[in-house]
């Protein structure tokens, strides 16, 4: 069965998913890119932008399985750049160069339409203004039987989070403290949401935690005796 998640989202220790002052010259904020420092190692992100080498072990097979059974992506407008209100032109085409690393339909949340950009590698950005749901919706019936991952950023995380979308919940938790910026789970209860841990690994440079929805369960209630039944048996 397919899911939705977010895998190899990482989050300070004082649980911010971004620092503060985000802008075009540092779009993770101030410190942000701390927090990647053990992803920007591996083997995997090199061979995302196309180059070789990076390190191997447990960092590297936790962010190889985000890109596995993925169908297509969810991002928010902030993750897609820096760009503010109504779209100008089309010259704005993300922060990834000409192919992207996504290689599915990705659909992007904003207030404001643009037409579908296709780039090199299979990546077709859709620019949804119809809210989360939508955007789920449309991403669900591009993935077929693959996961949706949503990406981010944390406002778009905090959203599906709140409306108890999100299946599975992927964390690489940085030995970082940023003392602000964007809070992850702040003012969320996530049991209540029906979330619980399910597993965790370390490795020297990061914690990995995952996080998942259970399914809810009504009790068996047992069956009532009639009252009449009851006064007929002389109970």
């Amino acid at each position: 069965m397919s899911k939705v998640r977010v895998h190899t989202f990482s989050v300070s220790l004082d649980g911010y998913g971004a620092g503060p002052n985000q802008n075009l010259e540092s779009p993770l904020g101030e410190g942000g890119p701390l927090l990647f420092g053990w992803f920007f190692a591996t083997r995997t992100f090199n061979a995302m932008h196309g180059k070789d080498g990076g390190s191997t072990g447990i960092d590297d097979s936790v962010a190889a399985r985000g890109f596995e059974n993925v169908g297509a992506w969810i991002l928010g407008r902030n993750m897609f750049g820096p760009v503010r209100g109504p779209w100008l032109d089309d010259s704005w085409k993300g922060w990834w160069g000409n192919e992207p690393p996504y290689h599915t339909p990705v659909f992007v949340l904003t207030h404001y339409k643009r037409e579908p950009l296709a780039m090199k590698g299979g990546t077709t950005f859709h620019f949804v203004t119809g809210g989360i749901h939508e955007a789920l919706e449309r991403a669900r019936e591009a993935a077929q039987e693959k996961d949706v991952r949503i990406g981010g950023g944390v406002a778009t995380l905090r959203s599906y989070l709140r409306a108890g979308l999100i299946d599975e919940l992927q964390l690489s938790y940085s030995p970082v403290l940023l003392g602000g910026g964007e809070p992850l789970l702040e003012g969320i209860d996530l049991p209540a949401l029906g979330y619980q841990h399910v597993t965790h690994i370390a490795s020297p440079n990061v914690l990995h935690v995952t996080i998942a929805k259970q399914p809810r369960y009504r009790p068996v209630l047992k069956k009532r005796v009639p009252r009449v039944s009851m006064l007929r048996r002389g109970i």
